[in-house]
């Protein structure tokens, strides 16, 4: 498959999980990429940026586009997570969180012109994913007429770094793993290629249609409630 043969892209947050992994098949499948991140891979074209630093995503964003050629697909991927109700969480947090989740997206955008399911202890992480929902509609409407499409992805819970670190942290790590399966569904994580597999969609030609949309890669999270089973 190289329906992507000829275009350019830019993953923040590429160097490991979903971003790697987003990466990587947008590059099986033909794109050349290059990724952005605190410690990009040297498997790609790597640009280290902090997505809270402007001038730090400009230079980034001007030097992936020097070396592909421009720009053709955006994949704001960068992102950092929070534990806690909405009252366990300082006001610095709160700006740090969403400085990274929200206008961080903003600031790759701009420098390149968990939101329907409810989770307990995720209030400050499901605020900013929320953000990002409303973002990307705002977007879509914004640009459609200039021919960009913009859409988002809503994974479920994905066997990612982060979350490894949130589970060894945990008391039971195993009983904590098993909690999280039990909440999908299909009874087991999400994997970051599942994930890479509906970005790469969404950029391929293949989704000319498709804008404004957010894919649900969640296993059936957020859309079923099924019976226990007996």
């Amino acid at each position: 498959m190289a329906e992507l043969s000829g275009l350019t892209a830019l993953v923040t947050g590429g160097g490991s999980g979903i971003g790697l992994a987003a990466a990587r098949l947008l590059a099986a499948r033909g794109a050349q990429v290059a990724v952005l991140d605190l410690k990009p891979t040297d498997e790609f074209t790597g640009l280290s940026a902090d997505v809270t630093d402007d001038a730090s995503v400009r230079a980034a964003v001007d030097a992936a586009a020097d070396r592909l050629g421009g720009i053709d697909i955006l994949v704001n991927n960068a992102g950092i997570g929070a534990a806690g109700t909405v009252a366990d969480n300082s006001d610095e947090q709160w700006h740090h969180v969403y400085d990274v989740n929200v206008v961080g997206i903003v600031r790759v955008t701009r420098a390149s012109i968990a939101a329907t399911a409810g989770l307990p202890q995720r209030a400050l992480y499901s605020a900013t994913k929320g953000a990002v929902l409303s973002l990307t509609l705002a977007m879509a409407a914004d640009h459609l007429h200039e021919g960009i499409r913009v859409n988002c992805v809503n994974p479920g819970t994905a066997d990612t770094p982060w979350v490894g670190r949130l589970l060894a942290a945990a008391d039971d790590p195993a009983a904590e793993r098993a909690a999280l399966e039990a909440r999908q569904p299909m009874g087991r994580l999400v994997t970051a290629d599942e994930v890479a597999a509906g970005i790469a969609y969404l950029a391929s030609p293949l989704a000319a249609s498709v804008t404004g949309t957010a894919l649900a890669i969640d296993g059936g999270m957020a859309g079923l409630r099924l019976r226990p089973r007996s």
